[in-house]
């Protein structure tokens, strides 16, 4: 018992055969006693993908806070800071998650283990601590990972930097912008605490992401014996890892169009329809697949991490979207759809042409009413209208979904909060420690609403916001952080704010793109940056960490990776020509250009002059209504046939809001992640359910981290130096002609003219 203490058992599985194993192996050590505690399968959790991955013991002895978990997960967190902001602005963007750190610090916290003095300093004082413990362990690696997750999330606020300076070409200070930065990314300290009686506790809530992570904590610390012709963990790890870091090189180098393999396009290449069709990267898609892994996962997540009822929801809400809505209005030629690309996120004139933003800027930096007039109207492509009437709608089938399926779960909830309840076993281990009082986070929550409020007022001829629109976004985040968070635990999918939030502030204060981007990223980023804390704190919830040392590395972790994220940025803004440019050839910055995009149809023309009276795309606003009863129909559906259990699992938020990361993302990122989502998700956890437990979370960590590796290796040798190689096959899509429009006698250079 002494010798496996510091092992992470197996968790309980419901197999008879096995009870005797499962007695032994569940068992866990209490902090003043060492009497034996048996977990029983009503304890365990109620989740089967969570019963299969989470570990049911816990030894609290094991040191947390100690010199190699500072020195690795400062270096962990400054080191994705850093990547992740230097490839954002890039053509394909490459996303290096926290998994990649999760691995490479392995060695180095070992090495640190066996060559640091384990000498203690100030022995016999109450000051008395030793730079070395002992062997490097589990705990210290998940806070390290905690400070890695910190700087693997993009910090949402850089936009707005982004879009002022290299945009609109305006001034905004780097202390106004690490100002806002700082207050952003800490705002939803204050929910997470508010809401993690709902969202972490409960077992329901099971953060279908964070079992990738455990899954690798495991592989990496466990020992485990190998099966006769089988692999350990560990070893699976390996050889996946290897081969992900070797494939990379052809998608990301040799033969780049592995990335949108768009065969529709290859048989008719003169043919405009078929290549509207065929373009996984520019048209529907139809056909087209991605064998590369940065493009199945850069905008949805691992698909391995999904589980399978939500992956078919994004697959439902995609098709109808993608190939019966999107279709639809284009050849029926809904606002002159045909005038514009069928699959675009420019800005355009009712002649098709590129609108000529700059403009219609004054010399205040607000919309220049006169010269609005004389441009005309702004259209945007059918595609990317019909997103945002799509966005409309996720917002209220979210609040309705919530309110009718998990109403009832909320209020018991809030009731129960404040006596004794059924725990599951994680929940009932946890409440071993001190956990972080309430009043912290309503003092950090205080604190920083204060310091936006001053930001704001005090630069607000840079940041144009008032303070009345501070409080009016943190009410918005407020109201929208649990219904989401419960969307987001249950199904690994995150309906977004961004929408609803510039819409309000547009038609209260138009003709301000500065404060509507301002009011957007404070109404939606603190409400999802409450949940990564609350995703995080479930992290720690399954891997046992004391409450106020997770507390203390997200509170860190957020600190330094908003400096390094704001820092590099400025750096690559003052040092590239022409950056986010169409005459960069790599850095051409796809999200930071659909985020500047929006800046101008809510904030600087808004959206009463585009989805208002005074606009085109009046109509689009039904598209709240319709969100609004979708979840209701299901809800009656599941009165009326209850018998039929599969109708439970259409969930209509996340079904709706399935394309609300198009654009920049594509079809391709789409077709791609469905197509390995369902493998993954319903054959393989079906058939072969001993290997998806074993395999399924190792091999998505194993993909990420070679991806991640072998991505920066060659920028740093090939890159840097801009070498490629020019051939047919690193022609990302060769759909030459997805981009023409098809309106007749419209003339667009390289495209042919329709009669």
């Amino acid at each position: 018992m002494e010798q496996s203490s510091h092992e992470i058992t197996s968790p309980l599985l419901p197999n008879k055969e096995k009870k005797e194993e499962k007695d032994e192996d569940a068992n866990i050590n209490q902090p003043s006693s060492s009497e034996e505690e048996h977990v029983n399968n009503d304890e365990n959790s109620p989740i089967k993908q969570v019963a299969l991955t989470v570990p049911t013991t816990d030894d609290p002895s094991l040191p947390v806070l100690t010199f190699r978990m500072w020195v690795l997960g400062t270096l962990s967190c400054v080191l994705l800071s850093f990547l992740n902001q230097f490839f954002w602005y890039r053509t394909e963007p490459l996303t290096i998650t926290a998994i990649s750190a999760q691995i490479a610090v392995v060695p180095l916290g070992q090495l640190m283990a066996s060559k640091i003095t384990k000498r203690s300093f100030f022995r016999g004082t109450r000051w008395e601590f030793t730079l070395n413990p002992g062997p490097f362990n589990v705990k210290e690696h998940v806070l390290i990972t905690i400070f890695a997750n910190s700087g693997a999330g993009t910090v949402y606020a850089i936009h707005i930097v982004t879009a002022v300076k290299v945009f609109y070409r305006q001034h905004i200070s780097f202390f106004v912008s690490f100002l806002v930065v700082i207050t952003t990314q800490v705002l939803g300290f204050g929910w997470a605490g508010i809401f993690r009686r709902y969202l972490v506790e409960p077992a329901a809530m099971w953060w279908p992401a964070n079992l990738v992570q455990v899954s690798l904590f495991r592989a990496l610390h466990e020992k485990e014996e190998r099966t006769k012709g089988g692999l350990t963990r560990l070893q699976f790890f390996l050889i996946a890892f290897l081969c992900s870091f070797a494939y990379y090189v052809f998608p990301g180098y040799i033969f780049q169009m592995l990335t949108s393999l768009s065969w529709i396009c290859w048989l008719f290449p003169n043919n405009v329809l078929a290549q509207q069709i065929g373009s996984g990267l520019y048209g529907l898609g139809v056909g087209a697949v991605g064998l590369d892994w940065s493009a199945i996962s850069a905008y949805l997540g691992s698909p391995l991490a999904s589980p399978w009822f939500a992956t078919a929801n994004v697959a439902a809400g995609f098709v109808f979207v993608m190939y019966i809505l999107t279709p639809f209005c284009y050849w029926f030629n809904v606002y002159d759809a045909r005038t514009f690309p069928i699959f675009s996120d420019k800005l355009f004139t009712s002649k098709g042409e590129i609108y000529n933003i700059t403009e219609i800027v004054d010399s205040d930096f607000h919309l220049d009413l006169a010269a609005y007039e004389k441009e005309g109207r702004l259209y945007l492509s059918t595609f990317f209208a019909m997103t945002y009437g799509v966005g409309f709608a996720a917002l209220t089938a979210t609040i309705v979904h919530v309110a009718l399926f998990h109403g009832r779960e909320i209020w018991e909830q809030s009731k129960s909060s404040f006596k004794e309840t059924t725990m599951d076993i994680h929940t009932k281990l946890m409440r071993r420690y001190k956990q972080v009082p309430e009043w912290w986070f309503v003092c950090i929550l205080i604190a920083t609403i204060a310091a936006t409020i001053f930001t704001c007022e005090y630069y607000i001829e840079q940041l144009q916001l008032p303070w009345w629109g501070v409080l009016l976004a943190c009410g918005i985040a407020i109201i929208f952080t649990l219904p989401i968070g419960i969307i987001t635990a249950i199904t690994n999918q995150s309906p977004g704010l961004n929408i609803i939030t510039e819409y309000i502030i547009g038609y209260i204060y138009p003709g301000y793109p500065v404060a509507n981007m301002c009011f957007k990223v404070y109404g939606y980023i603190s409400m999802t940056q409450a949940i990564t804390f609350l995703q995080d704190f479930k992290l720690g919830h399954y891997m046992k960490i004391p409450p106020r040392t997770m507390f203390m590395a997200q509170v860190v972790g957020t600190l330094i990776a908003g400096i390094v994220y704001l820092g590099t940025a400025w750096w690559l803004m003052e040092t590239i020509p022409d950056i986010c440019q169409d005459t960069s050839s790599v850095w051409t910055c796809p999200s930071d250009t659909v985020f500047y995009d929006a800046s101008v149809i809510w904030g600087l023309i808004g959206p009463r002059r585009i989805f208002g009276d005074l606009g085109t795309y009046e109509k689009v606003n039904w598209f709240f209504l319709g969100g609004a009863i979708a979840p209701l129909l299901v809800w009656l559906a599941t009165k009326a046939f209850p018998q039929q259990e599969w109708i439970r699992l259409v969930n209509m938020p996340v079904l709706i809001g399935a394309t609300g990361m198009m654009p920049p993302a594509t079809a391709v990122n789409y077709t791609s992640w469905i197509i390995v989502g369902f493998l993954s998700g319903f054959v393989v956890y079906r058939y072969k359910p001993e290997w998806w437990r074993r395999h399924n979370y190792v091999l998505s960590g194993a993909l990420d981290a070679g991806l991640a590796f072998m991505g920066v290796l060659l920028y740093l040798c090939l890159g840097l130096e801009d070498i490629s190689i020019n051939w047919w096959g690193n022609d990302l899509d060769g759909c030459p002609l997805a981009h023409c429009p098809t309106a007749k006698g419209l003339v667009v250079p390289g495209c042919p003219v329709f009669t």
